[in-house]
């Protein structure tokens, strides 16, 4: 027998009755009653709560023991009685009657209360995170993580996947995200990066003829932490798949994502086959390419209804005719609303940067006509046609924004998230996934005016790839797609180049010659001249599923070891300085700024 338990704290029942026991754990909870003592012992598994009398001869000193201390009890399990069981605890029927106690770990006084949940500073939880884990809701969190990634791994193999491990120490890459560097002591004055992903090496697996890959992949980016992103590293299910098209990817994907979500959730799956919407209708409609769809709000472009002469709203005429767009946000049945609701949104717009959302009502007595600081601009004939273009009622609302395109998209996007929780609009107990597809494989830098890639350089253009027009690269689509859940993108994947010629000639378009293709890509470019299968994939953040299944809306409430904002993890005192000995070996100098 173990000798310091015969049971975990979350299993006894009323079939242990009369049993004697021994467990171990941390003292959760004390409640002194007088001639009785309750402590709620805490493990891994759960809670169980022990009693002992104050005729006890140890009762002194199992009163005076601190919360968090580990002690392992000897006990007898008791029923207890009907007014005092907890249905919450699946040991909530029975109790121990302690016999004898052991301390097994003394504790300090806590710097943060572990039977509580509540909020505290980052900077305590992060620099105690071995407290904080102890914690209900984040310890059941990081409980389903582990769950969660074993489930992924049968499931993967289950598809025919083989799991391999890509190298961590790597070379630098001049696209995405800046690297870590390791300088290499063997190599003086090189650098190894460590890996923003493993794009390259999954990309030679498939060269190599291994038909489907997947790894559960550290991946590493010197970024500023976001609450959907750590600064530093995080976890995808990187997969890779030889010989398929867009779709086999999707159907894969889509077979996961239901499996993962069924089995660690409750909420319901809004669209099991998931929507397709392209890259220039989701800017459009969602003013974002991460549309969340659980709200129904959808935006419409009326630029023209300001080009007509029965319009007189001014402002925003004088801003189209000099290249401006407006578009729209209709609110459905929102006459009754007060006025304070849409003065309310119009501020909130312009705490955003905005100049601010016009807005009115339609109503109609004799004719259609807007009530509102701006409804007396339009015309009955061009409401109608407002109606028409945006499917809009009378008793609907409208808000309008103006300007350029970038700045508009951005606005109403968050005003369209803004609104839906305004008017509660959005389910939280479900997920809408979908895919975004059709992304441009060129865009222009809007302070260069370069034409440079807007998203994998790596990626298969669409069409005839033998007749491709390079003089128009603004209208050349691409094979690229990102998976979103509830306005959250999980990944971005893309069908892949295989084929140097063509790769060369669209890193011309973005300005990369032959020779720094070369240079750059020349592991990828080497291996892709001896024979290449069609390929592709994708790579789901691990941590962002886990949010969603978890509720929360902070990476850090799912990841074990966490940094804080400025990328410090406050607990090992990373990142740290090293001695001049060290320096030495790798054959560097710190240069202090004066």
């Amino acid at each position: 027998m173990n000798k310091y338990r015969s049971h975990n704290c979350g299993e006894l029942t009323i079939n242990e009755k009369d049993k004697k026991i021994s467990l171990s754990g941390w003292i959760n909870k004390k409640r002194d009653h007088g001639n009785l003592l309750f402590l709620d012992l805490r493990d891994n598994y759960g809670i169980t709560q022990c009693v002992i009398e104050n005729s006890h001869s140890q009762f002194k000193e199992i009163e005076k023991l601190a919360l968090e201390t580990v002690i392992k009890v000897e006990g007898k399990v008791i029923l207890r009685s009907k007014e005092t069981i907890n249905k919450e605890l699946n040991t909530g029927e029975i109790e121990v009657s302690i016999v004898s106690f052991e301390v097994l770990g003394k504790t300090k006084e806590l710097p943060l209360p572990i039977f509580s949940d509540q909020e505290y500073s980052e900077e305590i939880r992060l620099k105690y995170r071995f407290l904080d884990l102890r914690r209900k809701k984040i310890h059941h969190n990081i409980i389903l993580r582990s769950k969660v990634i074993s489930f992924i791994r049968n499931e993967m193999q289950k598809l025919g996947f083989l799991e391999f491990q890509t190298p961590i120490l790597t070379s630098s890459s001049p696209e995405g995200a800046r690297d870590f560097l390791v300088p290499s002591r063997l190599n003086p004055g090189k650098f190894y990066a460590l890996p923003q992903a493993p794009q390259q090496f999954k990309q030679l697996i498939m060269v190599s003829g291994f038909d489907r890959y997947f790894q559960i992949a550290p991946c590493f980016r010197d970024e500023d932490a976001r609450a959907d992103r750590s600064p530093g590293e995080f976890y995808q299910l990187d997969l890779e798949m030889s010989f398929v098209e867009q779709e086999d990817i999707f159907e894969v994907v889509e077979k996961l994502m239901i499996s993962v979500f069924k089995k660690f959730s409750n909420k319901k799956i809004l669209y099991e086959k998931f929507p397709k919407i392209t890259f220039e209708e989701t800017m459009l409609k969602y003013g974002t390419d991460k549309p969340d769809l659980r709200n129904p709000l959808i935006i419409n472009d009326l630029t023209e209804i300001f080009k007509r002469k029965d319009v007189s709203f001014d402002i925003f005429k004088k801003l189209v005719n000099k290249g401006s767009i407006v578009r729209g946000i209709i609110t459905k049945n929102t006459k009754d609303k007060p006025r304070s609701f849409f003065d309310g949104i119009d501020k909130w717009a312009k705490e955003q940067g905005a100049s601010g959302l016009a807005y009115f009502t339609i109503e109609k007595d004799s004719e259609i006509k807007g009530k509102g600081p701006v409804g007396k601009f339009f015309s009955p004939d061009s409401l109608s046609e407002i109606m028409k273009i945006s499917n809009a009622d009378v008793g609907d609302s409208i808000f309008l924004a103006c300007g350029k395109k970038s700045e508009v998209e951005k606005i109403l996007s968050l005003a369209r998230d803004k609104i839906a929780n305004e008017l509660k609009l959005i389910n939280n107990d479900s997920f809408a996934f979908c895919w975004i597809v059709d992304y441009p494989m060129f865009e222009e830098d809007e302070k260069t005016k370069r034409i440079i890639f807007s998203h994998n350089p790596f990626s298969m253009p669409q069409g005839n790839i033998k007749n491709l027009d390079f003089s128009k690269p603004l209208e050349i689509k691409a094979y690229q797609y990102d998976i979103v859940c509830n306005g959250i993108e999980l990944s971005s994947g893309a069908i892949r180049n295989h084929i140097p010629e063509l790769m060369y000639k669209l890193f011309l378009v973005a300005g990369y010659d032959k020779k720094t293709v070369d240079l750059k890509f020349s592991g990828m470019i080497n291996a892709l001249s001896f024979g290449a299968p069609p390929h592709g994939g994708i790579a789901p953040g691990i941590d962002r599923i886990i949010m969603l299944l978890a509720g929360e809306k902070n990476i850090r409430e799912v990841t074990m070891f966490p940094m804080n904002q400025n990328a410090q993890d406050l607990m090992m005192n990373a990142p740290s300085e090293v001695n001049d000995e060290q320096l030495k070996e790798l054959n560097l100098l710190i240069k202090k700024n004066k």
